[in-house]
C-alpha cells in the first residue's frame, strides 16, 4: 500500500511538471498537425531510472551530444544569410575593425534570444507559432501571423537574390538574375527530397553548406591576410563613432531574424524526449545550450573573416560607400587579384552557399508559421510549395525590375532591412511573453533575473532598430501623401507593439516590487 502512494505521488508530480499546453486534450488542437511525425524524430534514448520521473539527470555523453546536434546548426544559417553577409561587408569597408566587438556582443544577443526559442519548444512540446495560436485573440493572431509572412518573405527576396548574385558570377554574367532565381527556387523540391530520407539527411546537408561558407570565406581571410592586431583590437576595445552609427545599428539588426525565432522552437522538436520528465527536460535544454552555442560561434567567426576582408580591402577608400552584395566581388578580385583560384569565384561560392542553406530554412520556417498559426492540415510537400510560391513570385518581380541597375538593388536591400527591423517585436514579444508565463512553461518559467535580461535585450534590439527606422525615413520620406501614410501606418505599429507588451503583464512583473517575495514576519508568543 505504501509502495502504491509512492507511486501516486510520482504521477502527480509528472503531471505538475508537464506544461499545460503538453496535456493531453479532448479539443480540435489535439488533431493538429506537429511540427516533425513521431516516425521523423530522433529518440533519446535512456538507459537509466526509466522508471523514475524524479531521477536526475544523467551525467554528460558525447554520443547524447552528437544526437542532440542539428537544430542549432540549421538556426545559425539565419546569421549567415545573405543580408547579414551584406552588412558584414559594408561595417567592414566604413567602420573598419572598429565594429568586432559590437558584432561579438550582437551574436551573444541573438543566443539568448534563440535559446529561449528553444526552451518554449522543449518545455512545451508546441513551437512558438502554435502557442501564439491559443495565446491571442483572433484578431491579434492574424496580425501575427501576417507581420510573421512578411518578414519571412522580405528575408527570402533577399536571399534568393543573393543566390542569384551568386549563379550570375560563377556563371560569369552567362545567366542572367532572373534565370538564377529560378534555379534556386528549385531547392524547395531538394528539400522536400531530403526530407524524405529523415532529418538528419536534411542536418547533414547544412553541415555541409555551412562548412563550404566556413572554406571560403577563411580562404579569402587568409589570401587578403588582415591585421591580426587591428583585429584583437577591434574585438576587445569599444570603439563607436558619429560616422559609423548605421553600420553598428546593421550589425545589431541583422542577428534578430524574425522568421528565425519561431523556427527554432521547432526545430527542437525532432528529437523525441520524455516530457513528463523534468531532467530530461532540463537535459535537452543543456545539450541544445552546448551546440547553439558552437554553431553561432562558427557563424561569428564567418561574419568575422568577411568583415575583416572589406576592412582590409576597402576602408579608408572612395569604395568604401559604394560597395555592396552586387558589386563585392567585382571589387575583391580588382583588389587582390587570384592566386591559385580567383576570389571573385571564392566569393561566389561562399555567396551561393549562404543564399541556398538560408533560402531552404526560410521555406521549412514557412511551412511552421503557417501550419501553426493557421492550424492548417496540409501534406508537407503542398505547404512547401505554397510556401515557396509566396516568396518567389514577388522575387521574380524585383529580379526583372531591379536586374539593371546596381544602385536601385542596393535601395531596395535597404528597404528590405527595415522590414525586417519593423517586423521584429512581432516575434520578440510573443517569446518574451509566453516563456515566462507558468500556466504555459510549467517549472521551466524563466526566473525574475533571466527575465529582465531578456527584456532588457529586447528592448535594446527594438530602440537600435527603431533609430534605424527613424534615420532611413527621415532620409527617404519626401511627400505630403506619403508622410501621412507613414504617420498612420507608425500609430497602428506602435498601438499594436503597446498591445503585445500590456498583453504579457510587463509592467506587473518582473519589474514591479510587489513581484519581490519579501520575508513573511515571524511573530514569537512570550510562552
Amino acid at each position: 500500500m505504501e509502495n502504491d502512494v509512492k507511486v501516486d505521488e510520482k504521477v502527480e508530480e509528472a503531471d505538475r511538471l508537464l506544461p499545460p499546453h503538453s496535456l493531453p486534450s479532448n479539443s480540435d488542437d489535439e488533431e493538429s498537425e506537429a511540427a516533425f511525425d513521431a516516425r521523423d524524430k530522433i529518440v533519446i534514448v535512456d538507459f537509466e531510472s526509466a522508471d523514475d520521473p524524479s531521477a536526475a539527470a544523467p551525467p554528460f555523453s558525447w554520443r547524447k551530444l552528437w544526437l542532440f546536434t542539428g537544430p542549432g546548426f540549421l538556426m545559425s544559417i539565419a546569421f549567415l544569410d545573405p543580408g547579414n553577409l551584406e552588412g558584414d561587408l559594408q561595417a567592414g569597408a566604413i567602420a573598419g575593425y572598429s565594429l568586432l566587438w559590437l558584432l561579438m556582443w550582437a551574436t551573444a544577443m541573438g543566443l539568448l534570444i534563440q535559446m529561449l526559442s528553444a526552451r518554449v519548444g522543449v518545455a512545451t512540446g508546441r513551437h512558438l507559432a502554435e502557442l501564439c495560436r491559443d495565446e491571442y485573440p483572433t484578431w491579434a493572431r492574424y496580425v501575427l501571423w501576417s507581420m510573421a509572412e512578411i518578414a519571412l518573405i522580405g528575408a527570402d527576396i533577399q536571399e534568393v537574390i543573393g543566390s542569384a548574385i551568386a549563379i550570375q558570377i560563377l556563371s560569369r554574367g552567362v545567366l542572367p538574375l532572373w534565370a538564377g532565381v529560378v534555379i534556386t527556387a528549385s531547392d524547395c523540391f531538394l528539400f522536400l527530397f531530403l526530407e524524405n530520407y529523415g532529418v538528419r539527411k536534411l542536418e547533414a546537408m547544412f553541415a555541409v553548406l555551412i562548412a563550404t561558407m566556413g572554406l571560403s570565406f577563411a580562404w579569402m581571410f587568409g589570401e587578403t591576410k588582415p591585421s591580426g592586431k587591428e583585429l584583437m583590437i577591434g574585438i576587445l576595445l569599444p570603439r563607436l563613432s558619429s560616422k559609423t552609427i548605421r553600420q553598428a545599428v546593421g550589425v545589431v539588426g541583422c542577428v534578430i531574424m524574425p522568421h528565425n525565432v519561431f523556427l527554432h522552437s521547432a526545430l527542437v522538436q525532432s528529437r523525441q524526449i520524455d516530457p513528463k520528465r523534468k531532467s530530461r527536460v532540463q537535459e535537452a535544454l543543456n545539450y541544445y545550450l552546448i551546440e547553439s552555442s558552437v554553431a553561432l560561434f562558427i557563424s561569428f567567426m564567418i561574419n568575422l573573416f568577411v568583415t575583416t576582408v572589406f576592412a582590409k580591402g576597402f576602408y579608408g577608400t572612395e569604395k568604401a560607400n559604394n560597395i555592396g552584395l552586387v558589386n563585392a566581388g567585382q571589387y575583391l578580385q580588382e583588389k587582390f587579384g587570384g592566386g591559385l583560384l580567383p576570389i571573385l569565384y571564392i566569393w561566389g561560392i561562399g555567396l551561393l552557399a549562404a543564399g541556398q542553406s538560408s533560402t531552404i530554412t526560410g521555406t521549412y520556417a514557412g511551412q511552421f508559421i503557417m501550419g501553426g498559426f493557421l492550424n492548417l492540415r496540409l501534406k508537407k510537400w503542398m505547404r512547401a510549395v505554397i510556401t515557396r510560391s509566396c516568396a518567389i513570385v514577388p522575387t521574380m518581380i524585383v529580379a526583372i525590375v531591379f536586374n539593371t541597375s546596381e544602385a536601385s538593388l542596393d535601395v531596395l536591400n535597404e528597404w528590405l532591412n527595415v522590414l525586417q527591423s519593423v517586423q521584429i517585436p512581432f516575434a520578440l514579444l510573443p517569446l518574451l511573453t509566453l516563456v515566462s508565463k507558468e500556466e504555459v512553461m510549467g517549472d521551466f518559467k524563466i526566473g525574475p533575473v533571466l527575465q529582465r535580461i531578456a527584456w532588457t535585450v529586447a528592448a535594446l534590439v527594438m530602440i537600435i532598430n527603431g533609430y534605424l527606422l527613424l534615420d532611413f525615413f527621415v532620409s527617404e520620406v519626401n511627400g505630403f501623401m506619403f508622410g501621412v501614410t507613414v504617420c498612420v501606418w507608425t500609430t497602428a505599429y506602435v498601438a499594436f507593439i503597446v498591445y503585445l507588451i500590456s498583453h504579457s503583464n510587463f509592467f506587473s512583473s518582473p519589474w514591479s516590487s510587489s513581484s519581490i517575495e519579501l520575508p513573511k514576519r515571524v511573530t514569537v508568543s512570550d510562552s
